[in-house]
């Protein structure tokens, strides 16, 4: 356990859609990872002020989709409304879904992962579908911070 963390580790159900512009990168999986992802977040991080319409630029979702061979990683803003996206950028909506949720950070994200899945089974949830919904992982950008608030998203069934 990380001592004086700003994790909390609180496990919660919560339900979101959300508009989302932003780019994305595949590699093979897992071997690729968590490079694939971090490049592709650190490239959106110097063009998310090309986004219209963000709701707040230093939030970035990154849904991702993944099988045994390879994953897509998305970094993306959330925004109000889809207009002019930015070249080389995509527009996705993620329609209404239900997450369990929880808040670690970026030191934690590992130990975020084992509790919201262990949550899930103590309350009797289990992942939906992924051809049916994405995972996401929400970090609050601060600037000169070695630790920063990151949410973990599991779409869930009862």
């Amino acid at each position: 356990m990380i001592q004086n963390s700003i994790a909390t580790f609180k496990c919660e159900v919560v339900q979101k859609e959300i508009k989302l512009v932003g780019q994305c990168a595949t590699g093979n999986f897992p071997k690729s990872f968590p490079e694939v992802a971090m490049n592709v977040q650190r490239e959106f991080e110097n063009r998310r002020e090309e986004v219209r319409h963000a709701v707040n630029r230093d939030v970035i979702y990154s849904p991702y989709l993944a099988n045994s061979l390879v994953a897509t990683y998305f970094a993306c803003v959330e925004v109000q409304e889809f207009d002019d996206i930015p070249k080389g950028m995509m527009a996705l909506t993620i329609p209404l879904t239900t997450y369990a949720k929880i808040s670690c950070s970026n030191k934690t994200v590992d130990i975020g992962y084992d509790r919201i899945f262990s949550w899930m089974k103590e309350n009797g949830y289990r992942q939906e579908n992924l051809e049916k919904a994405f995972p996401i992982e929400v970090f609050y950008f601060e600037d000169n911070v070695e630790e920063e608030i990151v949410e973990l998203y599991i779409p869930i069934v009862e």
